[in-house]
């Protein structure tokens, strides 16, 4: 007769227990191959539980294997081919289950200064609810189907409107790429041109295509800048056939190229088949002073510009929809072989942004970000100036973009006076950590900062900047 020690069953149920135990009786030879069961009536009447407990585990131990039952004969235990499996099964089978390893909380700091977050006061979370329901109260079928490649139509018009009034960029809805994210857009493009171009970065610069590419097996060569931007030259000489570049307001130094150094990047793309420019408008949303800078798409006239841009800074980072501007000339050949994907980003939230847009409420919505922003940095700026901190540092590409630089002149380290900024609560970016091979330690880049301010409450600038005071200067 099978026995069972309920005693040590903790908390596991009657019948789990009872399933567990006769399961690794069989697993270990306890209960022989074809060797018959006692009925269920027998067995629950010999351990004192219900003739439906003994059921269900028979029923479970059938159905998985263990045993077999013969219509008028009763229940016989089937033949185990493998005795290893048994000696771990009957190793483990009581052992209290492991504790799921307790997942890293992500430190709160007082003042983030390093990702580009952006102010939650300021989404307007009323009208975006507005939308969304007359979006579904629309009844369009549209919402329930595929979504093509590129992109549901009345977003990728909505775009174009957009860039036609705001950058200078005149293109077609056929032309526009949604994607969620402008790491997806990074990785479609990778695996258009392949593993086997050369990319070519910007030195310093923003490290995720690189990362990227790393994924899909293609090399990346980070080409170093100069007061202009990107070097061509240097460019020239890394024999790259597709550069990343961000002319606009490039990220983290906020140089803005100049004219001619664009011509000449649209000189060396022209210059053989396959070269072609991304073209990152990463932040031009919100120049401060003077008017925009025409995109390097708008002078292209070798369809060698692919313009990236994202709607994630303008209302919020989890706001996942990023698109990309195709040459007119790159288009049959990416759509054919590209189209079996399917564009990542839902029908319902592009119809709700294409609505956004068209009805005026994305620019007034810009306009009311960049006017905050503006404020935030000359609030911000001010403060800096008016503390003990202006005695030590020099600020720099204030005007435009989001972040601007904060170099410090001290007798530590750019990384001590980082490890002392986070110990009082500040998390913040060194220039060096955006070059690819690092910088020498005595080098400005390891003492100039990233500040990244987007996310800061006003409120707390005061008290920020008493905290960075009190780094810089404590003994």
């Amino acid at each position: 007769m099978i026995t069972v020690d309920f005693r040590k069953r903790k908390d596991l149920t009657l019948c789990e227990y009872l399933y567990r135990s006769i399961k690794t009786q069989i697993l270990n030879g306890k209960l022989s191959a074809r060797e018959r069961l006692p009925s269920r009536r027998a067995l629950s009447q010999h351990l004192r539980v219900s003739v439906i407990t003994v059921q269900n585990v028979y029923a479970r131990l059938i159905s998985e294997g263990y045993i077999y039952s013969i219509e008028k004969k009763g229940f016989f235990v089937e033949e185990i081919p493998s005795q290893d499996f048994a000696i771990k099964e009957r190793r483990t089978e009581f052992l209290p289950p492991k504790k799921e390893p307790k997942e890293k909380k992500e430190r709160k700091y007082f003042a983030d200064l390093k990702s580009n977050s952006t102010s939650f006061e300021k989404f307007p979370f009323a009208l975006w609810a507005k939308i969304m329901r007359q979006v579904l109260n629309s009844g369009d079928e549209r919402l329930l189907s595929r979504v093509p490649l590129g992109g549901a139509l009345e977003l990728r018009k909505a775009i174009c409107s957009h860039l036609r009034q705001f950058r200078m960029i005149d293109v077609e809805a056929r032309q526009i790429f949604v994607g969620a994210g402008t790491d997806f857009i990074y990785s479609m493009l990778l695996q258009f041109f392949g593993a086997g171009k050369k990319y070519a970065v910007e030195n310093p610069g923003y490290k995720q295509l690189d990362s990227i590419a790393k994924l899909f097996g293609a090399k990346c060569v980070p080409v170093n800048l100069d007061e202009n931007g990107i070097s061509v030259e240097a460019l020239r000489k890394s024999r790259a056939q597709i550069v990343h570049v961000s002319p606009q307001h490039h990220f983290p130094t906020g140089i803005v190229m100049p004219y001619k150094r664009r011509a000449q990047l649209l000189d060396w793309a022209a210059e053989r088949e396959g070269r072609f420019i991304i073209e990152d408008d990463y932040d031009s949303e919100f120049r401060f002073d003077g008017m925009p800078i025409e995109p390097m798409f708008s002078s292209d006239r070798n369809s060698r510009v692919i313009y990236i841009n994202t709607f994630s800074k303008t209302l919020s980072p989890s706001f996942r929809i990023s698109y990309m501007v195709l040459p007119k000339k790159m288009l049959e050949d990416f759509f054919s072989r590209m189209g079996f994907f399917s564009c990542p980003v839902p029908s319902f939230e592009q119809f709700a942004l294409g609505r956004f847009i068209e009805d005026g409420h994305y620019e007034k919505h810009l306009n009311t970000m960049k006017n905050y922003y503006r404020s935030l940095r000359n609030d911000f700026i001010a403060a800096l100036q008016k503390s003990k901190i202006q005695s030590i540092a020099k600020i720099k590409e204030e005007n435009s973009g989001l972040h601007f630089l904060l170099q410090i002149e001290s007798k530590l380290s750019g990384s001590e006076l980082r490890r002392r900024l986070n110990e009082n609560g500040i998390d913040i970016a060194l220039l060096s950590d955006f070059y690819y091979d690092a910088p020498c330690e005595d080098s400005a880049a390891q003492k100039k900062f990233v500040v990244n301010y987007s996310g800061l409450k006003k409120e707390r600038i005061v008290p920020t900047v008493r905290k960075m005071e009190k780094v810089f200067f404590q003994q």
